[in-house]
């Protein structure tokens, strides 16, 4: 994985989607978004097993870095959704983090940052 990548969107609390900003975490080697119903929206994850675009920008609001990702969606009740989703509800930036209201009617994403080749 590109060192910047990683370095970059670690320390990012919003990122841009495809020119959306989302509010996000990254994690493990790739970056989560809650988007839903109640919560941010986010048509372009919308659609399973897309590719976006993600870039991050650095303190002062200059883009620091743009990377393709694959798309894929965290399904409630599997190991990675029981890892991932606190992460997240302790992270939210705007009023209370609820997951269950995320795993009712919410998607939580993950955008694997996609390598060249």
């Amino acid at each position: 994985m590109d060192p910047l990548v990683e370095e970059a969107t670690r320390k990012a609390a919003v990122a841009w989607v495809s020119g959306q900003p989302v509010w996000c975490l990254w994690h493990g080697g790739a970056l989560y978004v809650v988007h839903g119903p109640g919560e941010q929206p986010a048509p372009v994850l919308s659609t399973v097993d897309s590719q976006v675009e993600v870039t991050v920008r650095g303190d002062h609001g200059g883009s620091i870095v743009t990377w393709p990702a694959d798309v894929e969606r965290v399904a409630p009740g599997t190991p990675g959704w029981a890892e991932v989703v606190p992460l997240l509800a302790a992270r939210r930036l705007n009023g209370p983090a609820d997951p269950d209201h995320w795993a009712a009617t919410c998607t939580v994403s993950r955008l694997t940052p996609r390598t060249a080749g």
